[in-house]
């Protein structure tokens, strides 16, 4: 039998929501209980959530009695989130930059530590507390919808975020609304334990047992928590409360002394060079194209290339084109496509029966009708002209001709809705 089959919950279902307990292993994650003191300074109050080489707990500054985020790594991951991010936010000052003063939207580093335990060495690192991602936001909400002036200062932050990346040199190669978070306000991180408690609930244990009934190795907790919720439905989210970190930069990179040729970003958002396997590199490109696929996100009820449930590469492809249209894609990339024959002719056209969604048509009904029947604002002719005009040059076949994050931040729409939306916050 294997580790993890030896391992469950006393409420299975709860698994879906946690870390894997089979990498509570020597090289993964350190078992970590409310209670615990990190550093002998940061005791933890609540679990934040997880990710593949981490875990994130809400805990206690004893010196500056603040709460924090403590982001505790695994044994066998790389320390090069929280190098980028102590580059990048040095202090927690506005930049100034060719389009005016903006805050950094990247969480500052605040300290860093290692922890000894029975599974290794393990990097640590505190910062802010966030709220919860833009995508747990929307998944909360039955309408999955921003309020117009919300998303177009999330928009602002998101392009001003991925222009300073850039400028630094550093690709961000993971973009997607799931890695942006919600910022706390100051306010809560003077939130005594029992009003957190009383607030959003106490950590609900779920304790971890061996099928076989034998004691469990020193290196597994001996309970599982669920994260808890900070968030707000999407549509509640006021002007105020839109700002952002962009985070998990653990696959940031500059592309001057590295070269990578693999996309980790989910599917739907995915840029074509990688889903075509046409050798390109990920690149500067590779984040504006992702970029414009997050922007839509946070303007639409669905994300732009999604049209069925569980899409695979190949159907993510299919829309890619139907949207771009054949005359931009590369020969040598539509001749490498083995599916292709599922969804085109060899013509180019529309396979028989196939139903051709166009860019008109997903806005219309994701964005125009979707805020009308919640009676929401709608965006007018002329900001939707703005919004195609700043989209289009973002998603090209060919990486080298797309625009520039710079040129994203001088385009019609961000100089005269989102960028002006963001303003109003600051």
């Amino acid at each position: 039998m294997s580790f993890a089959a030896c391992l469950t919950l006393s409420t299975p279902l709860l698994s879906l929501l946690l870390e894997r307990l089979e990498r509570y292993v020597p090289g993964g994650y350190h078992p970590v209980h409310i209670g615990d003191q990190f550093h002998n300074r940061y005791r933890v109050l609540h679990k934040l959530g997880h990710g593949s080489y981490s875990t994130t707990w809400l805990a206690r500054d004893q010196k500056t009695e603040k709460l924090v985020a403590v982001k505790v790594g695994t044994a066998d991951s790389n320390p090069r989130e929280a190098d980028i991010l102590s580059e990048l936010s040095p202090t927690n000052e506005p930049t100034t930059s060719a389009f005016g003063q903006f805050d950094i939207s990247f969480p500052p580093i605040l300290d860093r530590f290692k922890i000894q335990g029975t599974n290794g060495l393990h990097p640590c690192y505190v910062t802010l507390p966030a709220r919860a991602s833009l995508s747990d936001a929307r998944e909360a909400s039955l309408k999955r919808l921003f309020q117009l002036n919300v998303a177009r200062a999330l928009a602002a932050q998101l392009a001003l975020s991925v222009a300073f990346l850039h400028s630094k040199g550093l690709v961000h190669g993971d973009l997607h609304l799931g890695n942006v978070l919600l910022r706390a306000p100051t306010a809560f991180q003077d939130l005594p334990d029992q009003e957190l408690y009383d607030e959003y609930g106490q950590p609900q244990a779920e304790p971890v047992t061996r099928v076989d009934g034998k004691r469990l190795p020193p290196g597994v907790p001996s309970y599982g928590l669920s994260g808890i919720w900070l968030g707000e439905c999407s549509e509640k989210i006021t002007l105020q409360e839109a700002k952002i970190w962009v985070s998990d930069l653990g696959e940031a990179f500059r592309p001057s002394i590295e070269n990578r040729y693999e996309s980790i970003t989910p599917v739907s958002g995915r840029p074509p060079e990688f889903l075509f396997k046409s050798g390109n590199q990920v690149s500067f490109s590779s984040d504006i194209w992702t970029l414009a696929c997050s922007i839509w996100n946070i303007l639409s009820q669905r994300p732009l290339f999604d049209d069925c449930f569980f899409p695979d590469e190949d159907d993510i492809m299919c829309q890619q084109i139907d949207f771009l249209g054949l005359s931009g894609l590369p020969n040598s990339w539509w001749d490498k496509w083995e599916r292709r024959s599922k969804y085109f002719t060899e013509t180019g056209e529309p396979s028989h029966g196939r139903e051709v969604l166009s860019w008109e048509y997903i806005f219309e009904e994701d964005i125009q009708k979707a805020r009308g029947n919640e009676g929401y604002p709608q965006v007018s002719p002329a900001e939707k002209e703005a919004i195609f005009a700043m989209i289009r040059p973002m998603l090209t076949f060919k990486p080298e001709d797309r625009c520039t994050a710079a040129q994203v931040l001088q385009s019609k729409w961000m100089t005269e809705w989102a960028l002006p939306e963001y303003q109003k916050i600051k």
